[in-house]
């Protein structure tokens, strides 16, 4: 806790800011919802009309807007609003950068699912859909081609940074092929792709995923150096290629299952070859990356035994399949990345 001047005496600011932190979390989220970033990309309006193009009533629309200054998403000229350039950048719509699905679908699904969260933690069972009895996540979005097309880009939207430094920063120049293994969208296969243009990738996921990926290929015209690869990772057996790379997969699962594709990514390798995890993991000491532990009680929230897990975790679970060389590097933000070298 912070303190003031010479007064010893604990402030409770921090403890404030964090209990009403729903107040802040809430605005931002509306604010994506009634597309108030993208309506300013194209230029700035002053109060009457935004919110007039917002549909806003009268008593409300100033406070909103102003919070959103004093938050930093927006700047203000006299009664005149415009994007700050972060939101601007990452919260246009219309912008290939845009982050905001992810966040949509906080709002839409997440934001009600974490006021269950004592429940969660009293009971150690997921508060998502299952908890009614409803279709579980990711079989609903399985079934639902445009909901699942959505979903994955939305996931591009927020692991594009961590892609594009995992495309440039490791050392590819020694390999010809790869695996992007639960592949989605296919974002960091055609990151990679697009850096290291000697490189022959494969997307692997399920099946449902196929057209999405080929869109996604086609769209950045990798099509003769990106193919998808239908399978299973419970069943199937890993392609068999120099670099397989697993990007949020694992802190969806429990430990066995985990250690259980590491070790499959073992198998399919070959000497010399080299594994690459990257997540949110949290920091060793378990203090500092709040994002990764925060990211851990939504696994709770979501799945029936998955976890974030430390670097060192991982390290642990990557010798005892059998890599010889491990290390962990910071990527971007609360993201790491696990080195495996069998």
């Amino acid at each position: 806790m912070s303190e003031t001047g010479t007064n010893t005496q604990p402030v409770p600011d921090q403890i404030l800011q964090v209990g009403f932190g729903f107040f802040a979390c809430k605005t931002l989220l509306s604010a994506i919802e009634l597309g108030i970033f993208t309506e300013l990309a194209r230029h700035p309006l002053p109060l009457g009309e935004l919110q007039g193009r917002l549909g806003l009533h009268s008593r409300s629309a100033r406070d909103f807007f102003d919070t959103l200054v004093s938050m930093g998403f927006l700047e203000r000229n006299g009664d005149t609003y415009s994007n700050a350039p972060a939101t601007d950048l990452y919260l246009d719509r219309q912008k290939p950068s845009y982050i905001g699905g992810i966040l949509e679908m906080c709002n839409q699904r997440l934001y009600p699912f974490w006021s269950h969260l004592t429940e969660a933690l009293r009971t150690g069972r997921p508060q998502n859909e299952a908890r009614d009895g409803s279709v579980p996540l990711f079989e609903g979005l399985y079934a639902d081609p445009a909901r699942l097309k959505q979903f994955l880009h939305a996931m591009t939207g927020l692991s594009r940074g961590s892609n594009r430094a995992i495309a440039e920063r490791l050392p590819w120049g020694k390999y010809r092929s790869f695996a992007d293994v639960g592949t989605a969208q296919g974002d960091l296969a055609v990151q990679i792709a697009m850096v290291n243009r000697h490189l022959q990738g494969v997307g692997f996921d399920l099946p449902e995923i196929a057209p999405i990926f080929e869109e996604y290929a086609a769209a950045n015209a990798l099509t003769d150096r990106l193919r998808f690869q239908a399978g299973d990772f419970f069943v199937d057996a890993l392609p068999s290629v120099d670099v397989i790379t697993m990007g949020h997969i694992l802190h969806d699962w429990g430990l066995e299952t985990k250690q259980m594709l590491i070790r499959k990514a073992y198998e399919a390798l070959p000497d010399g070859g080299m594994l690459v995890v990257y997540e949110a993991m949290i920091d060793d000491d378990r203090r500092t990356n709040t994002f990764g532990l925060l990211m851990s009680l939504n696994m709770l929230i979501e799945t029936p035994d998955g976890f974030d897990y430390t670097g060192a975790d991982c390290r642990g679970w990557m010798k005892s399949a059998g890599f010889r060389e491990t290390h962990v590097e910071h990527l971007i933000g609360p993201d790491s990345m696990a080195i495996a070298i069998k």
